[in-house]
């Protein structure tokens, strides 16, 4: 499905972990990966300086970590000093990598506004697809657990579905990888239609969930067309509500969504759906950027 990836980890967010589990990335499908850690400039005194020293120890740890690889997967370590958001960028453009996977902390828009977020800087900045985890998921897991994670880090994906641009680019973009694996890394999907009833009770509703099951009828033909297993259902209430709630009970590997207003000022004004998603979820999300018009 991704067979070229860049993990960029701070080492806060317990990325690191996954050098001990290349062999196992291996069985999803990966053939090279990155990993990227990002070193701030020293900028105590009056000229900023590289810092050679966290430097050298972040690659003597990420070297230990990956240990003599005998798998078939490449691996790569990179240490570099800078920006975190424009290293990534730099690195993933030297590599070809086809998706960035990064940690990120459960966070509120206010807080994101006022401090930022690598990922938030990064959905509106790369056409590069993202995954990004939780640190307290990957750090509960036993080695044993996060073994099977990484074999099926992609296997089954949630994809919320309410028939918008963004939406039908989600389920483009998952039919096109389905349709170029080599093996069965991807293999189940859940469409998943909210029916937003959360505002005034007297209007009539934008879709009825008969109209809105009959056209994930027809997009489950299609993506069963790429040789997938594909649930749906309709749902009502808060669209982030409900898809978390489904995610609890699916047997999913991450929720997958896209966005036309991340990164431009009507996600300021009003935060979208997938960002609430990307803000709000403790599975997986894999984030497809939508492009530019």
């Amino acid at each position: 499905m991704f067979e070229r990836v860049l993990i960029s980890t701070d080492f806060a967010d317990g990325l690191h972990r996954l050098a001990h589990f290349v062999s196992s990335l291996g069985l999803a499908g990966i053939k090279q990966i990155v990993f990227l850690h990002v070193v701030p400039v020293w900028e105590k005194g009056a000229i900023p300086k590289v810092d050679t020293e966290n430097i050298e120890a972040a690659q003597t740890r990420l070297a230990a970590a990956v240990g003599e690889n005998n798998s078939d997967v490449e691996v790569k370590i990179e240490v570099q000093s800078g920006k975190a958001v424009e290293k990534i960028l730099k690195v993933a453009q030297s590599y070809q990598s086809e998706l960035i996977i990064l940690g990120s902390q459960s966070r509120s828009l206010f807080t994101e506004k006022l401090v930022g977020s690598t990922m938030s800087d990064l959905s509106h900045q790369t056409k590069i697809p993202l995954l990004v985890l939780r640190p307290q998921l990957i750090s509960a897991y036993t080695s044993e657990e996060l073994t099977l994670r990484c074999q099926h880090l992609f296997r089954s994906l949630l994809l919320p579905y309410n028939n918008t641009q963004s939406a039908n680019y989600l389920v483009k973009q998952v039919k096109d990888l389905a349709e170029k694996q080599h093996g069965q890394f991807l293999q189940n999907c859940q469409l998943s239609w909210v029916i937003d009833n959360c505002g005034r009770q007297e209007r009539p509703p934008k879709i009825l969930p008969q109209e809105a099951q009959a056209t994930l009828s027809q997009i489950k033909a299609d993506l069963e067309g790429v040789n997938l297993q594909v649930k749906t259902e309709v749902r009502e209430g808060n669209p982030v509500n409900q898809i978390l709630e489904t995610a609890f009970m699916a047997d999913i590997s991450a929720i997958a969504v896209s966005s036309e207003t991340i990164g431009k000022l009507q996600e300021w004004l009003v935060s979208s759906f997938a960002a609430e998603i990307l803000r709000q979820s403790w599975y997986p999300v894999l984030f497809f950027p939508f492009p530019e018009s």
